[in-house]
């Protein structure tokens, strides 16, 4: 079946918030607080009032809180969906087009919570958020995707542990073709000051990092971080007529397989990356593997190299060489085809988790002229993954015009 598109283009992101990504841990920084302050500057960044928002979508914070904290005033359509972030990008957009909002207030929340760190879990404050909004547990925290039935506890870095191990033993990669995924995360992550981690990493400091549970160590896994980003959609005619330039989404998908829980999938080609990458490449006029900017999703390096073989960029079981081949030795960076640099944020690993939310307002500002030092010349067009390897894998096409 072939994948139409009739929403290609028509809608855009016309402005972008972020509250202060930190790892405080400090109890007045509530998740509505964090929410309000980056829906607030979503809407001054687009040039609109509170009252031109007629549809508000997020994560974790409840859309009803954002509402009436706001001022929003009626709205139309609202919706919370559950992570990763595409899936609230996806809504949206089903939701512009079809008419029922013209303009969407989508955001997306993390908080640290208890399971995430020993001193979250002596914080009375963060174990009442995290029971109030189901998520004193991965169980709870993943919704369908991770249940506490599921056999043997595959939750968190157990099941990407067990995938990274498969696919190093299958395709014969050592541990040193996997860490420049994180090399180069860091090497990125220098010149962005909003980065959680801000230092360089060398093979050797790679080599000798903590394991948490083998193959994956501390510098293979994404940092927690309290932290929320937001963004205004609307159609490509209204944002023109608000105050930065309009960044069309071109194309937008979802991709999960039939069989994608982390203990049933049958190998390692059959996730919801396929059918990602299928539905891209059906419904874009870009060849995605060619696109000025790339932002495949990093919560483990391993799925980084999942994502490259799944969009086409090398064959199954080639990401390593790719990687190699790409690699900038003065840099200690991966610059496809000599140019287009490979999360240029410093994504997940360094930035902070946020489940593909900082990969979308990294994609956005590049392709405004608003990244700073990190500014890649001349993009006009970005590819952006925001979600892992089984049951939420996601992937979009922005441009400008």
């Amino acid at each position: 079946m072939t994948f139409h598109n009739p929403a290609k283009d028509k809608v855009a992101f016309a402005g972008v918030g972020r509250s202060k990504y930190h790892r405080n841990l400090d109890s007045t920084d509530t998740p509505g607080a964090t929410t309000l302050r980056a829906c607030m500057e979503a809407i001054q960044d687009a040039g609109i009032s509170p009252q031109d928002v007629d549809g508000v979508c997020g994560s974790m914070v409840n859309s009803q809180y954002v509402q009436e904290s706001l001022g929003l005033g009626d709205i139309s359509w609202f919706a919370n969906p559950e992570l990763v972030f595409g899936n609230q990008l996806i809504a949206a957009i089903n939701a512009i087009y079809s008419g029922a909002a013209t303009t969407v207030l989508v955001y997306h929340t993390t908080h640290i919570f208890p399971f995430q760190s020993q001193k979250a879990a002596t914080d009375p404050f963060r174990q009442r958020a995290a029971n109030l909004e189901g998520r004193s547990s991965y169980g709870g925290f993943y919704g369908t995707g991770h249940l506490d039935s599921e056999p043997y506890g595959m939750s968190g870095a157990t099941p990407y542990a067990a995938w990274a191990s498969r696919y190093l033993h299958q395709y014969g990669v050592s541990r040193d073709e996997l860490a420049l995924v994180a090399i180069n995360a860091h090497s990125n992550g220098l010149d962005n000051p909003q980065a959680m981690k801000r230092m360089p990493l060398t093979l050797e400091l790679y080599r000798h990092q903590k394991m948490v549970r083998e193959p994956l160590g501390i510098y293979d896994m994404d940092i927690v971080v309290d932290a929320a980003d937001a963004f205004i959609l609307t159609t490509p005619e209204r944002a023109a007529d608000m105050r930065k330039k309009p960044v069309l989404i071109h194309s937008g998908t979802l991709g999960r397989a039939g069989k994608s829980s982390d203990i049933g999938t049958l190998d390692l080609a059959t996730t919801g990356q396929t059918i990602v990458a299928r539905r891209l490449r059906e419904s874009s006029d870009v060849d995605v593997t060619s696109t000025d900017l790339v932002y495949l999703y990093d919560g483990f390096s391993i799925i980084v190299l999942f994502w490259l073989e799944s969009m086409g960029f090398c064959g199954r079981g080639e990401a390593a060489r790719f990687l190699a081949a790409n690699w900038d030795a003065e840099k200690q960076k991966v610059l496809i085809r000599k140019r287009v640099p490979l999360n240029s944020h410093g994504g997940s690993l360094v930035e902070g988790a946020t489940q593909g939310a900082g990969h979308i307002m990294e994609a956005v500002r590049q392709l405004r002229g608003e990244a700073g030092v990190r500014q890649v010349a001349d993009a006009k067009t970005a590819l952006v993954t925001p979600g892992g390897i089984l049951y939420n894998s996601q992937g979009f096409v922005l441009r400008i015009n």
